[in-house]
């Protein structure tokens, strides 16, 4: 099993970039979701799950070793992350006030911490957020690190809830044979990285929970599946539309999850072909 395709957003929700390889902090891998946005109506980082068109919009460092990003619109212009006029740009196209934001150097907690809920009735908002209809069941929350019931992320990142999100070349080839209508595109999906598993068949990831593997000079620890929310269903582009039915699947077929999360052990560097050795 070896490394086939690594990922990193520099902008939560956005459609991101492929690399050769990748450096891993105890945070994650450098330069993934530097940026956000924040919804400065509703208070609070909001990404896709709330603001679902941020998924039309991608993002790709403006030079080696920047932090500053350039973003491309649905429409296919562009504005980078350092332009007095980003703001203005983002909230045009989206149709809200937003502001596009760093993580902060100074560790405030308050740029971390959630907005208000878009409704009162809390079970009608967690339905919203991961896409359940009334008979389906919610996620096991207990895969979520506790801080995020009070933080739209683990404060120091824009991660969801972990670093890492690894999904197996046999997990797409499988969903797609399932759903021989819908567009099982890796976009939908968002791993960090995807492991190429040709003997494999399903979603063999999921055996992996509580065991560390190796990638390049990096561990990682291997935890929970992943349980997806109304993000898989989200419309990119023309070729890529909101389909439902994919969720449907993952809901009553899969546990409700796609990929596994990951810690990280040891920081280090991975790169494509690197081989997944478990320790």
């Amino acid at each position: 099993m070896r490394v086939s395709q690594l990922w990193t957003y520099p902008v939560k929700s956005m459609i991101g970039v492929v690399a050769d390889s990748v450096s891993i902090s105890p945070l994650g891998i450098i330069g993934d979701r530097h940026w956000a946005i924040r919804d400065n109506e509703r208070g609070g980082i909001r990404g896709a799950k709330k603001i679902g068109e941020l998924m039309q919009f991608s993002a790709r460092p403006a030079a080696d070793g920047s932090h500053h990003v350039i973003i491309t619109l649905p429409n296919g212009e562009e504005v980078r992350s350092d332009d007095a006029q980003v703001d203005a740009v983002l909230s045009g196209v989206l149709g809200r006030s937003v502001s596009l934001e760093s993580l902060p150097t100074d560790g405030d907690l308050e740029h971390f911490r959630r907005g208000p809920s878009d409704s009162t009735d809390v079970m009608a908002e967690l339905r919203g957020i991961f896409g359940r209809t009334e008979d389906e069941p919610l996620p096991d929350f207990s895969a979520f690190p506790p801080e995020v019931s009070e933080f739209e992320s683990p404060p120091g990142t824009h991660h969801d809830c972990w670093p890492l999100l690894v999904m197996s070349s046999s997990a797409l080839e499988a969903m797609q044979k399932a759903l021989p209508d819908s567009v099982v595109d890796i976009l939908r999906f968002r791993p960090s990285i995807v492991i190429e598993t040709p003997d494999e068949n399903g979603h063999p990831e999921f055996l992996w929970k509580g065991r560390t593997g190796q990638l390049g000079s990096a561990v990682v620890e291997f935890l929970d599946p992943c349980p997806r929310c109304i993000m898989i269903t989200r419309r990119i582009n023309d070729s890529i539309p909101e389909d439902r039915a994919i969720l449907r699947h993952v809901v009553r077929d899969l546990n409700q999850a796609v990929g596994v999360y990951a810690r990280i052990v040891t920081p280090g560097k991975i790169s494509v072909g690197d081989t997944l050795t478990f320790l």
